[in-house]
């Protein structure tokens, strides 16, 4: 007996037709279950109880303007950086030539030094100062804590009055550059001179300043003035200036030049 093939090309065109026709059925089936289970199971996380007291909670955090752990942080930060309030700054008041912004961290930097340059100095001001830090002018170079510190008291030590005249913060970059116009009174003969430099204050990656350069525009004159400043040299005056050890210290000479 022979077999004979009804394998038609139209029989196997009809075939091929059903075949993809059923597999492209079962394909939607299958996506429609699967959007079925993702609504399910959104539905199910929806209405489960924990997910109920998050959101729960999340609203009574944003009505109560509740801050995130994150914002909690943030402001934690914000609340532990220095500030002319915390740091006892009287120069708050910071000039800046126009299209020049500095930043608040900047400004209390800025108004420290200023403070210093004005014969206000305290371990406060100082410890926004890197241990290892320069202080650098014409005609000295103080490296490090003990140096630099005593330069800055020993100021007030030599001058009296001590009044900046202007300043202007020029640019904003690092280092921090500003005019500045002072005028400083010898004590005991009573000699004025005003002085007129650019000061740069460099910072370090930690926010604290790791050098301060006060470049003169004038020459020194001579007489009285010029030998007082030739006593802040880095050598003699840790010899003859007081830095205080602690912040009771700190407050006793403070009161005592505010009493000049």
């Amino acid at each position: 007996m022979t077999y004979q093939s009804h394998s038609t090309p139209q029989n196997r065109s009809k075939v091929l037709s059903l075949s993809t026709a059923y597999f492209s059925s079962s394909f939607n089936f299958i996506i429609a279950l699967m959007h079925l289970s993702a609504r399910h199971i959104a539905k199910q996380i929806a209405t489960h109880p924990e997910t109920k007291s998050i959101a729960k909670q999340f609203q009574r955090n944003m009505a109560s303007g509740t801050p995130s752990d994150t914002a909690k942080v943030q402001a934690s930060a914000d609340s532990n950086a220095p500030s002319f309030e915390s740091i006892g700054i009287k120069n708050n008041s910071i000039n800046q030539k126009s299209g020049v912004s500095l930043s608040q961290q900047q400004k209390v930097l800025v108004g420290s030094v200023l403070d210093l340059f004005e014969g206000n100095p305290t371990l406060k001001h100082l410890s926004l100062w890197s241990k290892n830090a320069t202080f650098q002018d014409n005609i000295t170079v103080a490296e490090g804590f003990d140096k630099y510190a005593a330069q800055w008291y020993g100021l007030p030590a030599l001058f009296n009055p001590i009044k900046i005249q202007s300043h202007t913060v020029t640019s904003a970059g690092n280092p921090i550059e500003l005019e500045l116009k002072n005028s400083y009174t010898v004590k005991g003969v009573k000699t004025e001179q005003t002085m007129e430099s650019i000061v740069q204050i460099q910072v370090g990656d930690d926010g604290k300043i790791v050098k301060v350069n006060d470049k003169w525009n004038n020459n020194l004159p001579d007489g009285a003035f010029s030998q007082a400043l030739r006593k802040l040299n880095a050598v003699t005056v840790p010899a003859f200036v007081k830095v205080p050890k602690n912040e009771e210290e700190d407050q006793k000479l403070k009161a005592e030049r505010e009493k000049q």
